[in-house]
This record gives structure tokens, sequence and C-alpha cells, in this order.
């Protein structure tokens, strides 16, 4: 199982993350607004594969991409 942690008080709402995963498991919730942007959620986690793209190229650390145990 994969955990995708996403902490909405560092996110500035650049959508790299969105934009570089390869699965599109990250969304933009168009129906929530967020400090001037809408936030970006975790859509389809079932679908990531760990490459961790999300989380290396994010440019505020907002986005923790990890291995459960389960």
């Amino acid at each position: 199982m994969i955990d995708i942690q996403i902490k909405g008080d560092w996110c500035k709402g650049c959508y790299i993350c969105v934009d570089v995963c390869p699965k599109a498991v990250l969304e933009i919730d168009k129906e929530a607004w967020l400090k001037g942007f809408h936030p970006v959620v975790v859509a389809h986690a079932e679908d990531c594969t760990l490459c961790r793209s999300c989380e290396l190229l994010c440019p505020d650390l907002a986005i923790t991409v990890t291995k459960g145990h389960h």
C-alpha cells in the first residue's frame, strides 16, 4: 500500500505535481478554494507506481510518498 501525504499548509498551488504524475494520481480540487488557489488532492492513490516524481519535484517539499508495510 502506498501512502501519499500532501501538507496543505506548505503547498502554494503550483500544480507541478499534478503535471508530472504519469498516472494522474493527483488532481486539482476545483470545488475547494484554499489560500487563494484550488488545493491538490490524492484522487487515485491505487494507481500510484511509487515513482515519487511529485515528491521530488515539489518546490515546497509539501508531498511525501511512502510505501506502507501492509
